[in-house]
């Protein structure tokens, strides 16, 4: 946290609510200088009911979102700092994140789908045998018809969820992203709370049409989705609605990262290390399809008179998750921070391959049914090539989406732009440099998608106190990681990572669920192995 001095008081702050897979953030920024004035973060809690589904508390996560911010006002008193001095708030999310609400009484129907959720894999299997060619591509949505994406979360609560379905009977349901509960509830909920979502968020749910900027009837039929559950969709930079006297404006995260690292030109990229990996490169106004497996998105639209800005994104569903995964379910490691001490012990994962593809593998391969898998152990492997292994995971994740960006745009990155929390790993960002062979440029502040979204919100019409003007734009300090390996050494460790993924495609994912009989298969015991 910054400490205040007497020029800071009289800036014009503008907020940022981050609300993220793993954690809430509330943040404060200098809205002239761009500087990180007060923050204050919740871990949100993950439940996993059965294998392969992920939920988080609608309630928790909004709890979480009023504890940040009166945490984080709290510290600003303590520097003296007026909150009228606060001219905005933004909200940036995970995106895809699917909620069902009650708008009478203001209750969740369900718990939160999280993007990861892997329980509609069925579906998607059936949806892609009923494609023409068994095409996964949609070119009005830019999307592969996946789990990923929020419209097979929904049609699951549709079919599945009683209260659900009794809400949309007598029109009390209401649907939204992550984005759309928070706004709703912060605007005033069943007291007239704003339903709505942003361009960014809309066009990750499969009902966006990315061309005509809006929800399309025929996809929303071709998923059978009533379109007055739907929230209205507006811009990512315009005045929503009042809160305590404040503004609410909206960016899905990993558009809010790409707008934090100023990367409003075509061909400008950014990669975020979070729960998962997003790696965004601004195409300009006009949407590129990919045929190399990445998606097609829109970045942003900075107001009504503004055109929609699109990007091609190579997704990575398993990053910061990885090292939850070690901490959590192997007990290798006792907080997050310390894999890097781990890994730096080993040196190298000697031969030792982890693909961590927990949720099936996203970008550029599409396959539900993959699943993770560790290769190359010895009775040497302990712990720590462990560690490196997951790690050096994250980075051939990162190197394939950048060759498959390569691919279709006939374009090398000269270097890559990087945030989120994982980037305060440095072993990872020599090894992320390494891999890559380029160098990779990490900003001193790693906050960058709250940053996004407050620069969002300073700068919508009504406000205007944050200009995204080239000319205005503030400095930003950063540490550069140059390669310090050979290409070929680089090269021979990619090779070997992708025979692992093969391995990982070729899984039989589909264990028997029950007997012939009926009943469920066996499960062994303790007093069995007496």
């Amino acid at each position: 946290t910054a400490a205040a001095d007497g020029n800071t008081t009289m800036d014009p702050l503008v907020a940022a609510v981050d609300q993220g897979t793993s954690s809430t953030r509330f943040l404060v920024f200098n809205a002239r200088t761009a500087e990180l004035i007060s923050h204050h973060q919740v871990e949100i809690n993950q439940s996993f009911p059965k294998e392969g589904w992920v939920e988080e508390d609608p309630k928790e996560i909004m709890q979480s979102v009023y504890e940040c911010m009166e945490r984080t006002c709290e510290k600003l008193g303590q520097l003296n700092i007026d909150l009228s001095n606060i001219k905005a708030v933004g909200v940036t999310n995970q995106r895809e994140t699917t909620l069902v609400w009650d708008k009478e009484t203001g209750e969740p129907l369900y718990n939160a789908i999280v993007w990861l959720d892997l329980r509609t894999q069925s579906t998607v299997e059936r949806l892609i045998n009923k494609a023409p060619g068994r095409n996964k591509n949609h070119l009005k949505t830019g999307l592969p018809i996946s789990t990923y994406f929020s419209a097979v979360k929904l049609r699951w609560l549709l079919d599945n969820v009683e209260e659900v379905q009794q809400a949309v009977l007598s029109q009390r349901a209401m649907f939204g992203t992550v984005d759309s509960w928070i706004i709703w509830c912060l605007t005033g909920g069943r007291n007239g709370g704003v339903h709505c979502t942003d361009v960014s968020n809309a066009s990750r749910t499969m009902l966006f049409n990315i061309h005509t900027m809006d929800w399309d009837p025929e996809l929303c039929r071709y998923f059978d989705i009533p379109m007055e559950i739907l929230p209205k969709v507006r811009t990512s930079s315009e005045i929503y609605g009042w809160m305590l006297l404040l503004v609410c404006q909206c960016l899905g995260d990993q558009s809010a990262a790409l707008v934090g690292q100023m990367c409003f030109k075509d061909g400008q990229a950014k990669n975020t290390y979070g729960t998962g990996c997003f790696l965004l490169r601004n195409t300009g106004t006009k949407p590129v399809m990919s045929d190399h497996g990445l998606l097609t998105t829109v970045a942003y639209k900075m107001g009504k008179d503004q055109p929609p800005c699109y990007a091609l994104e190579g997704s990575v569903a398993i990053a910061g998750a990885v090292v939850r995964w070690l901490k959590d379910n192997m007990g290798i490691v006792q907080s997050t921070s310390e894999i890097e001490k781990l890994a730096a012990a080993a040196g190298s994962s000697y031969g030792c391959y982890f693909v961590p593809a927990f949720s099936g593998l996203y970008a550029p391969y599409w396959e539900p049914s993959a699943r993770g898998i560790i290769c190359g152990l010895t009775q040497f492997t302990n712990r720590n090539h462990l560690a490196f292994a997951a790690l050096e995971a994250v980075c051939f994740q990162t190197r394939e989406i950048l060759d498959a960006m390569k691919q279709d745009s006939g374009i090398p990155l000269k270097q890559l732009q990087v945030d989120g929390g994982m980037t305060s790993n440095r072993l990872l960002m020599q090894l992320q440099a390494d891999i890559l062979c380029i160098p990779v440029v990490c900003p001193t502040m790693s906050e960058t998608t709250a940053l996004g979204a407050a620069m969002a919100a300073g700068a919508a019409e009504g406000v205007e106190v944050w200009s995204l003007s080239p000319d205005n734009i503030p400095n930003v300090t950063s540490e550069t990681y140059h390669p310090q390996i050979n290409t070929d050494e680089s090269e021979f460790r990619f090779a070997r990572w992708k025979k692992a993924v093969q391995k990982a495609m070729n899984w039989e994912t589909t264990e028997p669920c029950c007997n012939t009989n009926g009943t469920q298969p066996h499960t062994y015991s303790h007093h069995e192995s007496q």
